[in-house]
């Protein structure tokens, strides 16, 4: 039969001797080891690179749950348009992944350099400004912004109105008055410009009326359908208007395509001079054809005071009532004021709590200007891992987070966004939630967030080279179970059905990411945890910084090595898997596993024996560890002409294993901030007393983060490295030790008293210091100067430091 016919023996074999016939098949016989052999060698050495292949893709590969975002209310059209360019002075944008933007540049034409110095565009610290800040900012529907320049007063606001199915239309106005007469009449040019991303679906074109004056713009893209953008002075005496629209490369250039592009101009019969931009300035394909522009801008030149009203009309609106411009944008303006004004009063009833106007008006700066500072990113990060050769994209992704800085850091930080969300919380739980769902969607296949999201050409070009990767086996402290835990405690009868379904898809991403820090970040001994990432080679710096701690430089154990163990990264794991505990009986499926995680971890037995130094009674890191180490400049060559060398670390005595107990500042605190200690334990008065004495962290201005007796108090890292987490006052720490003392403070118990009185001097010592420093310096700031107040580091830095707003309100 035909189907047999490929089994039947070969004709000549039939002829074949018998001796023949046997040999070959004992020569088969011996051939099969080897050949069984070599098959399992090629199967193993397949599956080896099968496997390595699936090591090295992990590191890449999302979580594999559905997107949460989805059920967070990413379609909610109120939020759809907003001031989701952070690093911008203002600059709109929708929550498409490749958006249409819109943006605002000025100059003083005396002032402008041929370096581009001069022109403001991004927030950039070296600008000088004197203040600029959200006065006022909803997250969804208006903002009122005041920026000061050199005297000149640039107030920037926007009001949107919902209709179609694109987001609604929105106005936004630009007026500029000076703080003195002096500056009355000085002459400045405004530039508003659209903008495509790369690989939108769209197209855009500039809108010409009389004398070939650039009145607006139109265009069309997927995201938004038609549309319609008008620019119109309304106040002023205008010297000039000019335009262009050309092909810019990038988001990330646009300032620099704009200088190119000036153009000194002459007035008929006369010998002034003025500043023009060149009008169209587009290439010509292949074809012969004129490309499209992806950048039109305007420029209006005036005297101060004047004004500028931009006006987006959305094509998909229909039977619009009337313009949003003109007396009817101030009345709407007006209205969304008054309802935030309310609103505000409702959630933190700073008024009934006898604060001055004054104060109140910081309180709403604060606030205003962490959620005006809410952006919209797309892009992807670059990872790596142990299986990969180099760097690797991660898939792309959206991200719509709060930033800590709109100068110095206008991106994602995932453990500054923990902290973020208690005060976005306390305003818009919806807010929270997309923003929360954003994040754990970035989550891969290992349960692993990145703890630094540069996504976009924009925020790329804000970041050095060297923090632009981001590698696996580095945490960053899960502050996400802070804002979990603060819902819980103060909104929890305030969760829509919405809301619980959310926490419920998020729930399995949360259990992996408990998961991986449980597995990843563990200690050398049972019920010890260590942070990756310490370079244990470096020769200089002085202490190898913990940056995945979110602590950066503050001192641990001299010499990294598996042996250490971290006191605050043990309490924030048992700090989470208490919060895992209560997540899963809210949703009705608590998880024992993560009760009896906290038991243990909380166990204030085991918590001693292995971070109480007997020697300091103080709670401590323990590794291999000496303080003989400081920084020297290498001896120079004889007879060579060499610049000096840098200063490396030299160590003059040999570390042992023991407790880092001569550092006593934030890290000694973590198992009182995150409530791990008994009320009536020993070590917490042993705390409350260690907490006001000023030779340790006590300042007028707030907690220190580091002792003035440590070794390292105030110490350069290297040669370059200012100290950071080594003596300023920090306020996410602060806050975090307020709400403990608040918390002691109301539970019964032999301190209970101490507690309330520290509570009392420390939150007024906070607040009192913040405002101050505001009202003299113009800026909220990253940290404060434990010996005078004075800000320092970053600003404007309404991250983590707008939680001064709920010191305030005594909302914890």
């Amino acid at each position: 039969m035909v189907r047999n016919k490929g089994f039947e023996k070969p004709p000549k074999a039939r002829i074949k001797s018998s001796g023949q016939t046997d040999s070959r098949r004992e020569d088969k016989l011996k051939m099969s080891p080897f050949v069984t052999s070599l098959t399992t060698v090629c199967i193993g050495i397949a599956a080896w690179f099968s496997y390595k292949g699936y090591l090295e893709t992990r590191v890449n590969t999302p979580y594999e749950t559905e997107k949460l975002i989805t059920f967070s209310g990413s379609s909610d059209t109120s939020r759809y348009w907003n001031t989701y360019r952070p690093g911008l002075y203002f600059g709109m944008k929708t929550r498409d992944p490749n958006s249409l933007v819109n943006g605002l540049m000025w100059y003083f034409p005396h002032y402008l350099r041929q370096t581009g110095g001069g022109i403001r565009h991004w927030c950039e610290q070296s600008d000088k400004l004197d203040k600029y800040a959200w006065l006022e900012h909803d997250g969804r529907t208006f903002g009122v912004q005041e920026i000061v320049d050199s005297g000149i007063v640039l107030k920037t606001t926007f009001v949107k109105r919902r209709g179609g199915n694109h987001g609604g239309d929105w106005t936004a106005k630009i007026g500029l008055t000076s703080e003195k007469l002096e500056h009355e009449g000085e002459i400045i040019s405004l530039l508003f410009y659209t903008a495509v991303e790369e690989k939108t679906n769209g197209w855009i074109k500039p809108t010409l009326g009389v004398d070939n004056q650039l009145t607006g713009v139109e265009g069309v893209t997927q995201g938004l359908g038609a549309f319609r953008l008008t620019i119109n002075p309304t106040q002023g005496v205008i010297e000039e208007r000019s335009f262009l629209a050309t092909v810019a490369p990038g988001l990330h250039v646009l300032k620099e395509v704009v200088l190119q592009n000036l153009r000194l101009a002459s007035y008929k019969g006369s010998l002034k001079q003025r500043i023009v931009l060149a009008g169209e300035q587009l290439p010509v394909s292949p074809e012969g054809n004129k490309v499209e522009p992806n950048f039109i801008v305007t420029q209006v030149t005036a005297r101060v005071p004047f004004e500028i009203e931009v006006s987006f009309e959305s094509g998909s609106v229909i039977n619009r009532p009337e313009k949003l411009t003109g007396e009817n944008y101030d009345a709407a303006l007006e209205k969304q004021r008054s309802t935030f004004d309310e609103k505000f009063e409702n959630i933190f009833k700073l008024r009934s709590k006898g604060y001055k106007e004054d104060e109140i008006a910081f309180a709403k700066m604060a606030f205003s200007n962490l959620i005006g500072s809410i952006g919209y990113f797309y892009g992807s990060s670059q990872v790596q891992s142990s299986y990969t050769k180099g760097p690797v994209p991660y898939w792309k992704a959206p991200l719509y987070t709060a930033v800590p800085s709109r100068s110095f850091f206008p991106r994602g930080f995932l453990w500054d966004e923990g902290f973020h969300g208690l005060l976005i919380s306390a305003w818009d739980l919806d807010i929270e939630f997309d923003i929360i769902s954003h994040w754990f969607d970035l989550m891969n296949v290992e349960g692993w967030i990145p703890r630094e999201m540069i996504l976009g050409q924009e925020a790329l070009s804000k970041v050095p080279e060297e923090f632009v990767t981001q590698v696996n086996t580095n945490a960053n402290p899960p502050t996400f179970f802070l804002t979990l835990n603060f819902i819980l405690e103060n909104y929890r009868t305030e969760l829509t059905e919405n809301h619980l379904r959310l926490l419920d898809k998020l729930y399995p991403r949360l259990q992996a990411w408990f998961d991986w820090f449980n597995t990843t970040q563990t200690g050398d001994l049972p019920g010890t945890y260590r942070w990756r990432g310490r370079d244990s080679t470096t020769n200089r710096e002085l202490n190898p910084k913990t940056l995945t701690s979110g602590l950066d430089d503050y001192p641990r154990a001299s010499h990294p090595n598996i042996d250490e163990r971290h006191i605050d990264l043990r309490c924030w794991i048992a700090f989470a898997a208490g919060i895992m505990y209560r997540i899963g009986e809210v949703l009705n499926r608590p998880n024992e596993k993560y009760f009896h995680t906290h038991n243990y971890l909380s166990d204030n037995k085991l918590l001693n024996k292995l971070h109480w130094s007997p020697v300091t009674q103080t709670y401590s890191d323990f590794g291999l560890h000496t303080d003989k180490v400081v920084l020297r400049r290498p001896a120079p060559v004889p007879r060579s002409h060499a610049p000096n060398l840098e200063m490396v670390r030299v160590v003059t005595e040999d570390p042992t294993l023991r407790f880092v107990d001569s550092t006593f500042g934030y890290v000694s605190l973590f198992p009182f901030i995150l409530e791990i200690i008994e009320p009536d334990s020993p070590q917490l008065e042993k705390i409350l007393n260690d907490l006001v004495k000023e030779d340790l962290l006590w300042t007028k201005y707030g907690l220190r983060s580091l002792a003035r007796s440590s070794p390292l108090y105030m110490k350069f890292n290297t040669e370059h490295d200012a100290p950071y987490w080594r003596g300023p006052v920090w306020m996410n720490i602060n806050y975090l030790t307020v709400r403990a003392l608040y918390r002691y403070s109301r539970i019964s118990g032999p301190y209970q008293d101490k507690a309330k009185k520290i509570y009392t001097d420390l939150r007024q010592c906070l607040i009192r210091n913040v405002i101050s420093v505001y009202k003299k310096s113009g800026y909220v700031w990253e940290n404060y100067a434990d010996s005078n107040g004075e800000g320092r580091g970053s600003h404007p830095f309404t991250g983590w430091t707008s939680l001064t707003v709920l010191l305030m309100a005594e909302i914890y």
